[in-house]
């Protein structure tokens, strides 16, 4: 059985709460919203929030809402990181503004707009670093670069994310065949 919703999360300082309908979390990255559901109640204790169920019935939600309230006190404080790597020969993105351009061995670039809040830095045209406040749009993004192209089995070329294991398949190995 899980104990993340007693949990108690820390404030740090430079973060404003608001509790309402919505959580609402202020700091120097920027702002998000955090729904609270019924059955949970959040209050403010000692420069930390404390969440609280009702009864055992909301279990889940009050895990849920507390691990998204953490999430958007750690986004709004210092943010959120996802690396990529580019491994293929010719294989390689640029960023200008809002606008990623990827070469990834098909026939056109591919353009890609980066969505509010999410910030791209390219290291050696081949090191992607994504920052943002909000891990869930962050995560998508990385996921969305990544699925441009997924590192195939066999030559394990493709787009990564930096450290992810990947298993390469054997070739084919025959004899002649006649």
């Amino acid at each position: 059985m899980s104990r993340v919703g007693k949990k108690p999360i820390p404030l740090p300082k430079g973060v404003k709460v608001q509790i309402g309908n919505e959580l609402a979390v202020e700091g120097p990255k920027g702002k998000l919203r955090v729904p609270i559901p019924n059955g949970v109640k959040v209050e403010q204790r000692d420069g930390a929030l404390e969440l609280v169920r009702e009864n055992d019935q909301y279990a889940a939600l009050h895990g849920l809402t507390r691990a998204l309230a953490a999430n958007a006190v750690q986004g709004v404080s210092t943010g959120f990181t996802r690396e990529l790597d580019i491994v293929g020969t010719g294989y390689r993105a640029d960023v200008k503004g809002k606008i990623a351009t990827f070469t990834l061995g098909y026939s056109h670039p591919i353009e890609y707009l980066l969505p509010e809040g999410v910030d791209l830095k390219v290291d050696k045209q081949t090191h992607l670093i994504l920052n943002g406040y909000d891990r869930q749009v962050v995560g998508q993004v990385a996921a969305q670069i990544r699925a441009l192209r997924p590192p195939d089995p066999y030559k394990n070329k493709g787009v990564r994310y930096t450290g992810e294991a990947l298993r390469k398949k054997a070739g084919k190995t025959g004899a002649g065949g006649k």
